[in-house]
């Protein structure tokens, strides 16, 4: 029997220079590649710092397929560079990997393919298939007798597909109380507001209504997201919804809350002024 993986945290200063230095490096990804969806990345970049070296997720990046380890997906695959990036710094593989982002032959493909890289657990980018196969593992999990549990970043705009509400039903009727959803909730989708496009608040509301221990956040407080994932299961018994309120292009001024990031590529200068934004030296 495997060990149970133990996860790792760092102070929350060190949270913050990693969340700078992550955003840098999907922008100077975007640019070497070509690749968009730049804003959508930035948004949840605080939430994957969290999961990943704030003290919650129990993973071994030397063993990326230990059984006892907690599931962690990224639904809004459109955002896979950040969850790269954030892989290559907790160890699962090594960081000039992310120089091939988006290119042939890289085991970093725009959107996450299956078994593509070490760390990645599934196939996303369709929306709204990652909550159904993070409640298919939860169950697994119950069945099976494992104390893993599971993460699901999914996207506002993904909450629009009704395959999202069916998973979000049946979880609370098998008491997944090890099933966690974090929502980052940027307030933009494609192709306008994401309240505009879909009628989603008050979605802390909706996910209550469906059953769910749900609550809000700042979704780029890293420190009270580590702290609010690491209390799941969080002693009701039901499974645990977490929507984080974020910014689009967040921690780039030009870039903030500017839906043109969602397909806009950044031009050399404005890696430059990102850069300096961003105080990397």
């Amino acid at each position: 029997m495997n060990a149970t993986p133990v996860p790792v945290a760092v102070s929350p200063g060190e949270l913050q220079r990693l969340s700078r230095r992550i955003r840098y490096k999907l922008i100077e990804m975007s640019h070497r590649s070509g690749a968009p969806h730049l804003g959508s990345a930035m948004s949840c970049t605080d939430i994957l710092v969290a999961a990943y070296f704030g003290g919650v997720v129990r993973i071994n990046p030397t063993d990326p397929q230990d059984p006892l380890r907690d599931r962690f997906i990224l639904s809004k695959g459109h955002a896979a560079s950040a969850l790269y990036a954030t892989l290559a710094e907790r160890g699962f593989f090594p960081r000039d990997w992310l120089e091939t982002f988006a290119t042939r032959g890289s085991p970093l493909a725009e959107q996450p393919a299956p078994n593509c890289a070490p760390g990645v657990e599934l196939a996303t980018g369709s929306l709204g298939h990652g909550l159904p196969v993070g409640v298919g593992m939860a169950l697994a999990a119950r069945i099976q007798k494992r104390a893993y549990r599971v993460f699901v970043v999914m996207s506002d705009g993904e909450c629009n597909e009704g395959s999202v509400w069916e998973a979000a039903m049946f979880a609370p009727a098998c008491r997944l109380d090890q099933l966690c959803v974090v929502v980052d909730y940027n307030k933009w989708q494609a192709t306008g507001r994401s309240n505009d496009v879909m009628s989603l608040a008050p979605l802390v509301k909706k996910w209550e209504a469906f059953g769910w221990s749900a609550t809000e956040i700042d979704g780029h407080d890293v420190t009270n997201l580590a702290a609010a994932m690491s209390r799941v299961p969080d002693g009701t018994g039901k499974p645990v919804a977490i929507v984080a309120h974020t910014v689009k292009g967040k921690g780039v001024s030009f870039m903030e809350d500017d839906n043109n990031w969602h397909y806009r590529i950044p031009k050399a200068g404005e890696v430059e002024a990102a850069r300096k934004e961003l105080g990397i030296e």
